[in-house]
């Protein structure tokens, strides 16, 4: 994966660049040679001397620094550089990089080069969600950044909220795929479902189930890096839609209508959302008090939206499913026919709603079947976008 490749690691002045350490041990062990870029605050939070032990390798920390093996020091990082991880990366430092602005090693190096650009923001949540800040992200992601979305949580400043680098396995994952990342979907145009529905029993309560559309969602975001055009049909909010179609909705019939436009023109449907199979046969035009119990709640059956909407496209489907997993779903291959259901039991540890990993079972129209080992999910989505990349081309 990272083996002999060339990566600037760029650390910025962030209480977690600490973390950036792991990221460098990580990335040599894997068999990169990692060339670390530190700003002049960065310095203040680790020390060079840490990063030089990690990684065999004396950081550049100056744009007046005595050059090694290179001549011009920013030139010749960028030139020789695979990718550009960026991780903490501070609103400073994002903002400088939107404005073209050169005036320390690493801008001038990030400015220099042409190989793909990773950044995982790391800072106060108040300074993450400014206008400013946004519209700086904003700008980068239009000219081809990719962006590592940071955590919620509680933030060295005390603040609780969204600022907290993210994961160093997200982090190399991302790179991991940008690195490996493929343009065999380009011109096609991929319909994705994620999210659970939701059905309304009054105007505060539905039914509903534990889907968290991270499934559906790592699908989306597959398809769109390797060229397609997406149409993303989903209950849920996506981190990083940009490039993609968006459609929200929320009940099955929403959804089933929003898949039936989405479609037309389609090379392929992915419906990865954990549709809800029954819902009140009334809602309530206002909400139920507690002393209406006991309350006697009439379900019907909602659309299937597989069967229902028709087209000449690759059909891809879900099966998750608590026993009798294979069985269920070669039921719902041939009954929806399907080119390929990915299955997976919802109740194995690491494995289906709200995991950030799952473990599948990949079953073919033609009979075929592969298993799959517990990989994060966004693995899963590359594999099965390797797979409907050889059905389309």
């Amino acid at each position: 994966m990272f083996k002999d490749r060339t990566i600037i690691l760029g650390i910025t002045g962030s209480i977690a660049a600490y973390k950036a350490a792991d990221l460098a041990s990580r990335l040599v062990q894997a068999g990169a040679a990692v060339e670390v870029v530190m700003t002049e605050s960065a310095q203040k939070f680790i020390a060079p001397l840490t990063l030089r032990a990690l990684t065999n390798r004396q950081p550049v920390t100056s744009m007046w620094q005595d050059a090694r093996e290179f001549s011009i020091e920013h030139v010749s990082l960028a030139e020789a550089a695979d990718a550009i991880l960026i991780a903490p990366a501070t609103a400073n430092t994002i903002a400088k990089l939107a404005g073209g602005l050169a005036d320390d090693i690493l801008s001038s190096t990030v400015l220099a080069t042409r190989a793909p650009v990773i950044i995982a923001p790391a800072m106060n949540c108040n300074m993450y969600d400014n206008a400013a800040t946004r519209a700086n992200i904003a700008s980068l992601k239009s000219r081809g950044f990719t962006f590592v979305e940071p955590q919620s949580g509680r933030l060295a400043c005390g603040s609780e909220g969204k600022g907290r680098l993210a994961p160093a396995e997200t982090i190399l994952e991302t790179l991991a795929a940008v690195l490996n990342r493929k343009n065999d979907l380009a011109g096609k145009t991929i319909v994705v479902t994620a999210g659970g529905t939701r059905e309304p029993i009054d105007p505060v309560r539905y039914i509903g189930n534990r889907s968290s559309g991270k499934m559906g969602c790592a699908l989306a975001a597959a398809a769109s890096a390797r060229g397609a055009s997406v149409k993303l049909v989903s209950t849920v909010d996506m981190p990083d839609s940009s490039g993609m179609t968006v459609i929200r909705v929320e009940t099955a019939a929403q959804m089933l209508e929003a898949v039936r436009g989405a479609v037309k023109g389609a090379d392929a449907l992915i419906m990865a959302a954990a549709v809800a199979d029954f819902r009140p046969l009334t809602a309530a035009g206002g909400k139920i008090k507690k002393n209406a119990a006991p309350l006697d709640l009439k379900l019907e059956a909602t659309p299937d939206i597989l069967s229902e909407v028709k087209g000449d496209f690759i059909r891809v489907g879900f099966a998750a499913e608590t026993a009798d997993l294979i069985d269920n779903a070669k039921k719902k291959l041939g009954g929806k026919n399907l080119d390929l259901i990915v299955a997976n039991d919802v109740t194995a540890p690491g494995s289906g709603f709200g995991a950030d990993t799952n473990k599948v079972t990949l079953l073919f129209k033609d009979g075929r079947a592969e298993d799959l080992p517990l990989m994060p999910k966004r693995a899963v989505a590359e594999k099965i976008m390797d797979y409907l990349a050889t059905m389309l081309n």
